[in-house]
């Protein structure tokens, strides 16, 4: 990771609120790690927060009084909650609660830690954690889109075992991803005014209305790049294969189905900087039927034709964009994707592992780990969590833009 993103909390002001969840069991890490950053933390939690953790516990790790009352006649005869309001530089919510985000959605200031995010005029950054079923709702999908309209960001939830039993999406990130989004978050100038062009997920090639080849591309880690790259002040365009995730805060999104659509959709607005992360299918049918195929012979031969290299396109243009593409192999990772870097005529490219070489990472997974090759030098970035690989990864793509420039 590059050095001014390691060090980009020296010194920075950042009020940590806490809503009440059993995730709030990670705030005394998140604390620890930010303090170690460099950061200033002082806490602010709800009441229903303090049944998970205890003020006393976030008072000794954060250096700070804990404040959870509105009604404090200590701190409120001074405007203490206006005073904090002003004090922060980013407000960080973690866990946020559907409870509490459906209150700050409605604008309501019934706690001290919904006032400060209504009089604060730092940037407001929310961390969920429900069960999932809350997640999904239509009323917090609601809420959630209502704030992420008036430019408050969003960091996760993560999928994943939940505390009630249930697997799915609703999991806090963990304490050093969002302290890795707290850095981006504060680098951000980096990539001031940029334009950035991603691909993510699979695409769709149509054999008739209802049947189509695809792959096990997820989409999470092209969504998580798009995520970094907004954080870094870039003007991102994310255009995406079909796929249900959420829109990075501050990111365009256009979907597409197929190599075609995403094709042209690219070469739009390839941008400054270009990062190829979807898997594109390879090949499409030289004809897609109008109808349904019916199942009558016990074979079936389908001609299939190649699909337009989206990346080799990209490298192509005259005004050419710096140019990152990805490689999943399964064998010779590094021989291919150097192999891939110079044919195409890349700046960079991502490398990792699928299949039995993956060890838990690559389509479909939450973590992931990168070889990253270039003419003349390579870095390995080791398994993270996607959302918090690809702010590494970022990191290195803005270093290697700006020292082209």
């Amino acid at each position: 990771m590059s050095e001014s993103i390691e060090q980009g909390l020296g010194g920075r002001r950042i009020l940590l609120g806490i809503s009440g969840g059993i995730a709030a069991y990670k705030s005394a890490e998140l604390v620890r790690g930010l303090r170690r950053a460099g950061a200033e933390v002082r806490v602010v939690m709800t009441r229903a927060a303090g049944e998970f953790v205890t003020p006393m516990t976030l008072q000794a790790l954060s250096g700070n009084p804990v404040r959870q009352a509105l009604f404090d006649p200590a701190h409120e005869a001074a405007m203490g909650h206006i005073e904090l309001a002003r004090w922060a530089e980013l407000v960080l919510v973690a866990p946020a609660s559907a409870d509490f985000i459906a209150r700050l959605a409605a604008g309501m200031a019934d706690d001290l830690l919904a006032t400060l995010c209504l009089a604060t005029a730092a940037p407001l950054l929310l961390a969920p954690a429900m069960n999932r079923q809350m997640w999904q709702a239509a009323a917090t999908r609601a809420n959630v889109a209502t704030l992420q309209q008036r430019g408050v960001g969003l960091l996760g939830p993560a999928e994943g075992e939940q505390a009630c039993g249930e697997v799915g999406p609703g999991r806090m990130l963990e304490p050093d991803e969002l302290i890795a989004a707290c850095r981006c978050h504060f680098a951000d100038g980096a990539l001031s005014g940029v334009k950035v062009t991603i691909t993510a997920g699979p695409t769709r090639e149509a054999l008739d209305p209802v049947r189509f080849i695809s792959n096990h591309s997820s989409g999470r880690m092209g969504f998580a790049i798009a995520a970094a790259a907004a954080a870094l002040g870039a003007r991102v365009r994310l255009v995406a294969g079909p796929v249900a995730l959420a829109t990075p805060a501050g990111v365009e999104r256009i979907d597409v189905e197929d190599a075609a659509q995403m094709l042209d959709a690219v070469l739009a607005g390839p941008g400054d900087i270009f990062i190829g992360c979807a898997a594109v299918a390879d090949y499409r049918p030289l004809a897609a039927t109008p109808e349904k195929m019916k199942k009558h012979a016990e074979r079936l031969s389908i001609e299939l034709v190649r699909n337009p290299d989206i990346l080799a396109a990209v490298a192509a243009l005259p005004e050419r964009p710096f140019c990152v593409g990805f490689a999943a192999e399964t064998e010779h990772l590094e021989s291919y994707a150097r192999c891939k870097l110079e044919a195409k005529g890349l700046d960079m490219i991502a490398a990792n592992w699928v299949g039995e070489r993956a060890c838990g990472g690559g389509f479909n997974s939450e973590e992931n780990a990168l070889q990253l090759f270039w003419k003349g030098g390579a870095e390995a970035l080791t398994s993270a969590p996607k959302t918090l690989l690809a702010h590494r990864l970022m990191a290195v793509i803005a270093e290697r833009y700006l020292a082209s420039q």
